[in-house]
């Protein structure tokens, strides 16, 4: 039996939906104001609880085999997870973190984030860490969904920057499809694979592919880095709640472009391209 956290998240409703596909016999480990529909469809078990209440992760843990852990990681919740795991003798573990963790910028999140992998690292778990890139693939994605959005009322796009930072986005499949593969395949215990997309391509392919598939020529017009740098720390200055932060624009010119060669080797990864994944997403939309 897996206790499944995350569940009713983005991701998770498809790492839920590839476990019971696969036979899996799964509790989901949910708050009281989850959204539980999916969890109800597939008539899988959950308990209520919350990773910040030591107790009830304990209780959520009783009697299972493994834990997968879709949950962020970026809040802090990593030693009630790992000790809980520890005391209720729960080994087998998966952990979903990010290659965020790579940034050569420091947000608040990158810290607690690597803190976490330390300590998953260090315990007795036998665990695996699972690293994607930007998700994408449906309308729930916060990612590609709002380029998409965007495309299709507005064929004009500023970029900020030169667009030519790589980006490998993951398709929500192709990583639910690895982190079970991850959890079934011994090979993945003690190791931390990066899970992207098909092949790197840069922000300008990325609107250009989408457009294509949405059938628009888009027009980028581009912004110098160092400007749209400089008007949103204006802009930050002079609004209470700014929608664009500066640091937003180092981020859009940094390179997120990972290998995925040890997780094809170990766990039979072979992601969508970013032209496939796409379509789908605007396909089922």
């Amino acid at each position: 039996m897996i206790l499944l956290t995350g569940a009713t998240g983005f991701l998770g409703e498809f790492v839920l939906e590839e476990l019971v596909r696969k036979g899996h016999e799964v509790t989901c480990f949910v708050r009281k104001t989850s959204n539980l529909d999916k969890i109800k469809q597939l008539n899988v078990k959950f308990v209520y609880g919350e990773l910040d209440d030591y107790k009830s992760i304990c209780g959520a843990l009783k009697g299972k085999a493994a834990l997968i852990n879709i949950a962020s990681l970026g809040f802090g919740h990593a030693p009630n997870i790992i000790n809980a795991c520890d005391e209720m003798k729960v080994k087998r573990s998966i952990f979903v973190s990010t290659t965020g963790i790579f940034t050569k910028l420091n947000p608040d999140s990158k810290g607690i984030r690597l803190a976490a992998e330390k300590l998953i690292k260090e315990s007795n778990l036998d665990y695996t860490i699972i690293r994607p890139t930007m998700i994408y693939g449906t309308p729930k994605d916060r990612n590609m969904w709002r380029l998409v959005k965007y495309l299709k009322r507005l064929p004009v796009l500023p970029i900020l920057g030169s667009g030519t930072y790589l980006q490998q986005p993951v398709f929500v499949k192709d990583l639910a499809n690895a982190i079970v593969s991850a959890y079934e395949k011994k090979v993945s215990i003690k190791k931390a694979y990066n899970i992207s997309g098909a092949k790197p391509l840069t922000y300008n392919d990325v609107i250009d592919t989408t457009g294509k598939v949405l059938g628009k020529k888009v027009v980028k017009i581009h912004i110098p880095m160092k400007l749209s740098y400089n008007l949103l720390k204006m802009y930050e200055k002079t609004t209470k709640n700014p929608k664009l932060k500066a640091e937003q624009v180092l981020r859009l010119n940094e390179n997120k472009d990972f290998s995925f060669e040890d997780a094809q080797e170990d766990l039979g990864y072979y992601p969508l391209s970013f032209e496939e994944g796409i379509k789908l997403e605007i396909e089922h939309s």
